[in-house]
């Protein structure tokens, strides 16, 4: 149970291109294989190695938790491939116009939160997808709510303005404490580079000693640099 930092592509915002569950953690595969891997044993689950519509932006295009995931219906077939090699969960393909759902939609085992703007259709088609209830909040007063937090099954870290009744829906929703906190030293979009699962967390490179404290703090994963 660990908090520990790396980069991907060159870049700290490694939530961007990843994405974590508490089974599988889902790395692009211009990332050396030895590497992505490393990320797969720090979260102690499989690797699904591969790319989103044939792009790196992973954490931003597939949201996914132990139930299902969400995909752009641009999604490749070799790609649909590999991550059935390793997800047991339903892949739901998305036939709308949006295909960013990592930013539109935060989840965990317990529960989800949309971008308010999304249509009843889609809130739907969601909660059926991850097998949970989706409740619709903005976080700091903004809609993308994937990028602006990150949420397991022990804790939900989100943007340091999170408004008090945005926190009461976050905590209906996810059914845990939730906080508020940085990453890479001081950047306030917490998904863009911060995953996570119930037992570690990997936030990017340039996370300092005191955000990686709350981190730990939020998510109940003990502190410790790599």
């Amino acid at each position: 149970m660990t908090v520990y930092l790396s980069s991907i592509v060159g870049s700290a915002s490694i939530g961007v291109y990843s994405l974590a569950t508490e089974s599988i953690v889902m790395i692009p595969r211009m990332v050396p294989k030895k590497k992505a891997q490393e990320f797969a044993d720090w979260l102690e689950v499989k690797l699904a190695y591969t790319s989103i519509s044939g792009s790196v932006l992973i954490g931003a295009l597939a949201c996914v938790n132990s139930n299902g995931m969400l995909l752009p219906n641009s999604i490749r077939e070799e790609e649909l491939t590999e991550i059935r090699s390793v997800f047991d969960g339903t892949i739901t393909l998305m036939e709308t116009k949006k295909t960013a759902f990592g930013n539109l939609v935060l989840t965990s085992d317990k529960g989800a939160v949309a971008d308010p703007r999304l249509k009843e259709a889609d809130i739907k088609k969601i909660a059926e997808a991850l097998g949970v209830e989706v409740l619709q909040t903005e976080i700091a007063g903004l809609p993308y709510v994937g990028s602006l937090a990150t949420a397991t099954n022990k804790g939900v870290l989100a943007h340091p303005l999170l408004k008090d009744e945005e926190r009461k829906i976050l905590e209906q929703a996810f059914k845990v404490p939730v906080d508020v906190g940085t990453i890479n030293c001081g950047i306030p979009y917490v998904g863009t580079g911060l995953i996570a699962n119930s037992r570690s967390a990997v936030a990017g490179s340039m996370t300092t000693g005191p955000e990686m404290f709350i981190i730990g703090n939020a998510l109940d994963v003990v502190q410790e640099v790599e």
